[in-house]
């Protein structure tokens, strides 16, 4: 029975450890599963001979709270969470959240904004002779000089800010591991600069073979600068055909990053998703109601990791890269078997997927020995050549799950790619997608149709998205099934102005679409459409992209998105005329609001005695209020 990493003096008692090697410090609740950063990286920790204990959610106010399991041996560990705290904490609008998923009870602000420099100082002030290192998507979005949304301004890389000695950037097994062996065997932390999938500061870089990016200051002083490192930084994130890279800093320090750390082989993600995980959150959180996050991954399956899809909005190239790895059948089916046996489990497997579910495989061989190219990407703006468009394997698994005794339907939540479900010529998988795998409704993210703005965003061209929307309405007929299709859509996301978004409001009302949610583009760190967003430059190309910042016309590019809302009436209206579109205002089928009419009062007979009545009557002036309170009345 897997029993939980220590989180208190008692449980390192009860487990007969007088010291930890590492102590984890974790910005969400403590979650014992895979599903969750933390559960991975100090599982893999364990299953290597390092004893790890957790503290999750520490009250960053107080330095005792990360003293609770002493002084780790080799290091501190540190994890913002599953999300960016910036992004956990606010709407991209900058008003706060009213709760937090990854805590108990959903609770909100049971952690820091930047919590990944906020722990980082928090240790410094405590222990300052223990190496730190940080991770997760935070550290790893955050790991080079970056524009920064919440406080419009232009960041150091969050190695410095959050005073750790290394950071770990990408999923991190491999690299935590090496880490760690480098540790154990002695080597002083700021030795430590010889691991894939590490940065890590220095003041010498003679002899380094490495490619400079343009200078902190510089980019903060030149924005278009800051365009020209980011493409650098595009261009470098295959592990085999990476070069170091590094960042000067004023007094003498450099930040360099070293090339990405070899993906995981099947084999590797099998024995990491096979660990003993609890596959619960902690019991300490009952009392709370549990941690929210778990409701929806419990009895969902995570069968890939990487996208080749190149979004510009989406940092996980950045993050996980674009290469794809999978998990084999038999380990995606061991771990739906542990469903079975779970009293909550109602015979539904909520997903099946990854960053993209239907992406299983590496995009093209080519990759594989030469590494990812560089100068294009595998989807846009067609699909490459090379490219091999295949669903047979997710198919086969997807089958295989399906006839598991005890399973009812296997659904399929994470995003497609439609476009390169529309490249496939077997449509084998389209129809058994449409027939088994749809809870109601199928979720796609077409974003926009616009030509220009899909260019910016890296999307395929929308005569696509419309080949695939006729063909699920037709299988869904040929089915008798009624599915519905939910596009997301974005506002506002650089190179729209009002008359792409009235574009996309004429579209949508041919179409019969009302979009109940929008998305109004966020600039989160790591993403290339943030750079547009920053310096109103393309890396791509260099030319330059209209940026929406002002507020009052993001909220009309919104509206018009749900035009039929009658509280964004004015609003569509403004924007309408400012677009010089008056003729979508009007009675007509093509018009997208009816113009308001203003109703005169009716005019009532005069009745000539209430009107002497009122001549009569002495006015209510100074003065005659003035007699009556002299009076005393």
């Amino acid at each position: 029975m897997p029993t939980f990493l220590p989180i208190s003096r008692a449980d390192m008692e009860a487990q007969n450890i007088s010291q930890l090697d590492f102590v984890l410090i974790s910005g969400d609740a403590y979650v014992d599963h895979p599903s969750f950063g933390h559960a991975i990286i100090s599982r893999v920790l364990s299953a290597h001979g390092y004893r790890v204990g957790i503290i999750a959610q520490p009250d960053w106010h107080d330095e005792k709270s990360i003293t609770i399991l002493g002084k780790p041996r080799l290091a501190f560990l540190i994890s913002a969470g599953n999300m960016d705290s910036m992004v956990n904490h606010y709407y991209v609008s900058g008003r706060k959240r009213e709760n937090d998923a990854y805590s108990p009870g959903g609770a909100a602000g049971k952690r820091p904004d930047r919590a990944t420099a906020a722990y980082g100082n928090l240790i410094r002030r405590t222990y300052k002779d223990v190496p730190v290192i940080i991770g997760g998507i935070e550290a790893s979005l955050r790991r080079l000089a970056h524009y920064d949304y919440w406080s419009n301004s232009f960041k150091r890389s969050v190695l410095l800010d959050s005073q750790a000695d290394i950071l770990v950037y990408g999923m991190g097994e491999k690299s935590i591991v090496a880490v760690a062996d480098a540790l154990n065997s002695g080597i002083l932390v700021k030795d430590i600069t010889f691991i894939n999938g590490t940065v890590y500061k220095t003041k010498e870089i003679s002899g380094l073979d490495a490619l400079k990016l343009p200078d902190y200051l510089m980019m903060k002083t030149e924005p278009g600068k800051y365009a020209a490192s980011f493409q650098i930084q595009a261009q470098n994130t295959d592990f085999i055909t990476a070069k170091t890279l590094i960042e000067a800093y004023p007094n003498n320090i450099y930040v360099v990053q070293n090339p990405p750390s070899e993906p995981l082989s099947t084999q590797e993600m099998d024995n990491i998703y096979a660990l003993p995980y609890t596959r619960k959150y902690h019991p300490c959180y009952e009392k709370d109601g549990g941690v929210p996050a778990i409701n929806e991954i419990k009895f969902s399956l995570t069968s890939s990791r990487g996208c080749f899809g190149g979004c510009s909005f989406c940092a996980l190239n950045f993050h996980q890269g674009r290469r794809v790895q999978s998990r084999s059948h038999e380990s995606l089916i061991t771990e739906a078997q542990y469903f079975l046996n779970d009293p909550d489990f109602k015979g539904y497997i909520h997903d099946v997927g990854g960053p993209t579910a239907n992406f299983r495989q590496p995009s093209c061989d080519k990759q594989l020995k030469e590494g990812v190219c560089s100068k294009r990407q595998c989807l846009y703006p067609e699909p490459c050549p090379q490219l091999k468009v295949s669903h047979a394997d997710y198919l086969s698994l997807l089958r295989k799950l399906r006839q598991l005794k005890g399973v009812k339907k296997v659904f399929i939540r994470s995003g497609l790619r439609f476009d390169y479900l529309m490249a496939d010529k077997n449509t084998q998988f389209f129809h058994e997608l449409v027939e088994h795998h749809i809870s109601g409704q199928l979720k796609v993210a077409p974003e926009h149709i616009a030509a220009n703005v899909l260019c910016r965003m890296g999307k395929p061209a929308n005569k696509i998205y419309n080949s695939f929307t006729a063909k699920y309405q037709k299988l869904n007929e040929l089915m008798g099934k009624k599915q519905f299709l939910v596009p997301y859509l974005m506002s506002s996301h650089p190179g729209s102005t009002l008359k792409e978004a009235v574009k996309l409001a004429e579209y949508l009302n041919e179409a019969g679409i009302f979009p109940e949610q929008v998305q109004d583009f966020y600039p989160t760190p790591g993403a290339l459409s943030t750079v547009m967003y920053y310096t109103g430059i393309d890396p791509r190309d260099g030319k330059a992209v209209y940026v929406c910042r002002n507020p009052h016309e993001k909220a009309m590019q919104r509206a018009l998105i749900q035009y039929r809302n009658p509280k964004n009436y004015d609003l569509v209206k403004e924007a309408l005329i400012k677009a010089g579109r008056e003729d979508l205002i009007g009675f007509d089928k093509k018009c997208l609001i009816k113009p308001r009419l203003i109703k005169s009062r009716p005019i009532k007979p005069v009745d000539k005695r209430t009107e002497a009545k009122k001549k009569s009557k002495p006015k209510k002036t100074i003065r005659n209020i003035h007699k009556k309170t002299k009076r005393g009345n």
